[in-house]
């Protein structure tokens, strides 16, 4: 997914270590992407830039399409991150300038590694169902992976673990000894979490990780904070497992990995770690150079914007 907004203000990441355990509540920003979709974003935050190295938090819907387009972005590139395509409703149909033709459907793993560079599009399908529900998210590569060859990974089939009225599908990473098959290049987790109404439990977590929980749908308290659909809660690091109770049937993502202590600028569609690779990047796609070409979308290429008139530097998590 892209980041499409057209005067984009360089995000500074990065380079410190993540508070004790915290309930920071993080507000949406409602952006809107092409078709007819709106999503919220939760990262990067006014108050909360990365959890770990996840850098990137759309959530849209759930939203009627039955008469609509839904989803349509066209294509854009990408450099220094890895995307993750995480469906409950609807389809998103995936290419990408290796030549990656896939359909990523509700609880199937779409995984792109952009490296030194990769472009791609995201459309619903022309067949599609009423309903799009979903999140996209990015992570931010370590620098000693981050111009690694460009690749897409699909994944039908994920780890779950189980509770009483909890199921949890491991997305990225490890959770609770169940390891997903997506590849990952610094540590760190994703995880769907679907309870049941009533459900009590206590998710096993890992003391270093920072973690963030972002409430998919129902309502649910997370460490005694009571969550809405399209709300994020940061609960910082030093936690060896979190309290959840369902009061609805709910569905929440939790992410979470050790504190990125790599400064980094992101500024629309790139992560680098100078003002000047942002700047060669976007020269190179405005060029047609480096990012390749998505073949069979019915449409043109996004532009890049315009870069700000400052420099962009990399600078730390603290203001």
């Amino acid at each position: 997914m892209s980041d499409l907004d057209l005067r984009p203000s360089p995000t500074h990441c990065g380079g410190h270590r993540a508070e004790g355990p915290v309930r920071d509540l993080l507000p949406p920003k409602p952006t809107a992407l092409g078709g007819s979709t709106v999503v919220r974003r939760l990262l990067p935050n006014l108050g909360r830039r990365m959890v770990g190295a996840w850098c990137f938090v759309d959530h849209y819907g759930p939203d009627d399409i039955a008469d609509e387009p839904g989803m349509q972005v066209p294509p854009h590139p990408h450099m220094g991150l890895q995307t993750v395509s995480w469906l409950h409703e609807g389809e998103i149909l995936h290419r990408d300038s290796l030549g990656s033709l896939q359909t990523v459907r509700p609880r199937e793993l779409g995984l792109m590694t952009s490296g030194h560079a990769i472009s791609h599009s995201e459309e619903t399908p022309r067949a599609h169902s009423p309903l799009l529900h979903g999140a996209q998210l990015w992570v931010a590569l370590p620098d000693a992976h981050r111009h690694t060859a460009p690749a897409f990974e699909h994944h039908a089939e994920l780890p779950t673990v189980t509770a009483p009225g909890l199921t949890a599908t491991v997305i990225l990473g490890t959770l609770d000894h169940a390891t997903s098959p997506g590849t990952i290049h610094s540590p760190l987790v994703g995880a769907d979490l679907t309870l049941r109404e009533g459900t009590h439990q206590r998710l096993p977590l890992e003391g270093d990780f920072e973690y963030a929980v972002l409430t998919m749908s129902g309502l649910s308290e997370v460490d005694g904070v009571r969550l809405e659909p399209g709300s994020m809660l940061y609960l910082g690091c030093g936690r060896t497992e979190l309290p959840i109770r369902a009061i609805t049937d709910a569905s929440l993502l939790l992410i979470g990995g050790t504190p990125f202590e790599e400064e980094l600028v992101m500024w629309w569609n790139f992560i680098g770690r100078t003002g000047e690779e942002i700047s060669q990047a976007r020269r190179d796609w405005m060029t047609g150079t480096r990012f390749g070409e998505v073949h069979g979308y019915d449409g043109t290429r996004l532009d890049a914007p315009q870069l700000p008139p400052v420099p962009l530097k990399a600078r730390g998590r603290v203001r």
